[in-house]
């Protein structure tokens, strides 16, 4: 048919590209509520990637090989890993819930009891009664509230299915997404998307790195800490509170409270440490509170700032804000978002100035702005043109 070759007018480019970003904005602030667990899988996969490349370059394993071995161990580790804590963590806590309730026990009965000081008879009778219904109406039903507990959780059973799927294929398709994505956009133009890709992909790198490194200093200090108080299996504990400081202030909050348990139940195996073991609990409680504080406060914010070129205290703002708004998951991710933001923001002002697109790798080097080819053939001609004057 007559024109049907001929392309769009710039308006009409513009006026559809707005329609479309117009319903991307809206169909995914609808949707928003579903994007949790592609944003979970995303991540995972992003933290399992490098070994993908890993086994795909040191090895003669096709990717596809790769990513299916580096798969199927992340699955059983994530899934093996909680199914064996899990009924140990669970008689944990009803050993926790016995003992709280014959502690609460012996406080009812002291209380209900008159307790004289010197010559001056108190009677507690009336806070000996509020425990008492407090002890009917929450510490007696805590074990099914748990058991409640967990059978809601085990609804999540589909997020699990579409997470496991989502991080399966963002393994295996990334490549191909990846290119698909920059060969949609004009050839000259794919330079210097791939170059913007590369920098992103070192800011989520730097990341990941200071996260280990992060971790890797939490689990020893804390191995440190619970081995001087005495606590059993010090070095366990430890471990497991280095990986979970991968999941904000729930993970380490976890981890203490284990190791509380276990101070409760076990005490300190250090003769030197007082006998009690509720007094061996208080104190490895106030040194996580301590640690924990050190680490929110100071330790993380200089990592993780350090990792992605961000100043200490827009990452410790950042991160506390997140965590108001959106909760564990923004607390995870608003550092190398926002980092990754500051490189694509920088690139669209230096392409809107006339800069070149990307700042020199070189020290003292001078930005001019970039300039034409007519541009600089006009400048020659003038520079010939005052010679031959001159």
């Amino acid at each position: 048919m007559k024109g049907s070759n001929q392309p769009w007018s710039p308006t009409l480019r513009y006026m559809v590209f707005g329609f479309l970003f117009i319903i991307l904005v809206v169909g995914t602030w609808y949707i928003r509520s579903i994007l949790t667990p592609i944003i979970i899988a995303a991540f995972i996969a992003y933290l399992i990637h490098p070994l993908v490349n890993l086994l795909n370059r040191r090895t003669r394993m096709s990717r596809r090989l790769a990513v299916g071995l580096v798969y199927f161990i992340t699955l059983a580790v994530l899934i093996g890993t909680p199914s064996t804590l899990t009924p140990i963590f669970f008689d944990q806590i009803k050993l926790e819930i016995t003992e709280v309730q014959n502690i609460t026990n012996q406080l009812i009965t002291w209380l209900s009891n008159p307790n004289p000081i010197p010559g001056i008879p108190i009677n507690f009778g009336g806070l000996a009664a509020q425990l008492t219904q407090f002890r009917a109406t929450f510490l007696t039903s805590l074990q099914s509230q748990t058991l409640q507990l967990l059978g809601k959780t085990s609804l999540g059973a589909l997020w699990l299915l579409v997470i496991l799927a989502a991080v399966y294929y963002f393994l295996a398709e990334w490549p191909r997404l990846r290119n698909g994505f920059i060969d949609s956009f004009p050839y000259e133009s794919r330079a210097e998307l791939n170059e913007l890709y590369k920098r992103v992909r070192s800011v989520w790198m730097n990341y990941l790195r200071g996260q280990l490194l992060l971790m890797a200093i939490v689990g020893v200090t804390f191995t440190i800490a619970w081995t001087i108080i005495g606590i059993p299996g010090a070095l366990v504990l430890g471990v497991v509170a280095g990986f979970l400081t991968l999941i904000p202030d729930v993970g380490p909050f976890l981890a203490a409270m284990l190791a509380v348990a276990v101070a409760l139940l076990e005490g300190s195996n250090w003769s030197w440490m007082p006998a009690s073991s509720f007094i061996v609990a208080l104190i490895t409680l106030a040194t996580y509170l301590l640690l924990i504080s050190i680490k929110n406060i100071w330790l993380r914010p200089f990592i993780m700032g350090r990792s992605v070129h961000m100043h200490e205290a827009l990452v410790l703002i950042s991160i506390i804000l997140s965590t108001i708004l959106w909760g564990i998951l923004g607390a995870l991710l608003v550092v190398p978002v926002l980092a990754s933001l500051g490189v694509i923001f920088d690139y669209l002002r230096r392409r809107i100035l006339g800069l070149p697109p990307f700042p020199p790798t070189e020290p003292f080097v001078l930005e001019t702005p970039m300039v034409s080819g007519s541009e600089k053939v006009a400048a020659l001609k003038s520079r010939i043109s005052r010679k031959r004057k001159g």
